[in-house]
């Protein structure tokens, strides 16, 4: 289950209802995918081959579409981080700087666990959203915000895009955001 924790005052919102109702204040999408659609062997695999992303993604072909056709979206990927992926903490710096795209980032969690730190609205700040398998989140272009790993240090996402070129960032200085 996703939870938000509000830097500014630590509070904490739980729950699949108030999750998304906060997060559809602040303008982002949360929705569900049925976790257990993935068959038993890719379920906490995090060193997939290219067959097995090919796997997941035609296990959630019908999500992946239908959000593809709400929302404009050209292309999708697999993505797997976790201890044994090369180069990973050289990957996550990139990830853990604050930035935007030209485009929403949107994120389906299949397996494992992750955070987005997303700025929020007005005098908010920003919050973390504590993400597991089932979740799906998508970040408004012109956000600021970035993504790290949990301790287990392990996710499997879906990933859509809109422009061919993927995955761009665009670096923000934000003289207000504080690492936690």
């Amino acid at each position: 289950m996703a939870e938000i924790v509000i830097r500014n005052t630590n509070e904490k919102i739980s729950g699949d209802d108030n999750v998304r109702d906060f997060l559809n204040n602040q303008n982002v999408l949360f929705e569900k995918w049925d976790a257990s659609k993935l068959p038993s062997e890719l379920q906490n695999n995090f060193q997939l081959t290219d067959d097995q992303k090919n796997e997941i993604l035609s296990v959630y072909d019908e999500e992946i579409r239908d959000l593809a056709a709400r929302r404009s979206y050209q292309i999708w990927d697999v993505i797997t981080l976790s201890d044994s992926t090369p180069n990973l903490e050289e990957l996550l710096k990139k990830f853990e700087d604050v930035h935007t795209h030209t485009e929403d980032e949107i994120r389906a969690v299949v397996s494992g666990k992750g955070i987005f730190v997303i700025k929020g609205s007005g005098d908010l700040g920003y919050f973390d959203v504590e993400l597991e398998a089932g979740d799906v989140i998508s970040v408004p272009e012109n956000t600021n915000h970035f993504f790290t790993l949990m301790e287990n240090r392990q996710i499997v996402a879906v990933r859509l895009f809109i422009e061919k070129n993927g995955w761009v960032a665009y670096p923000v200085e934000d003289p207000s955001f504080q690492k936690a």
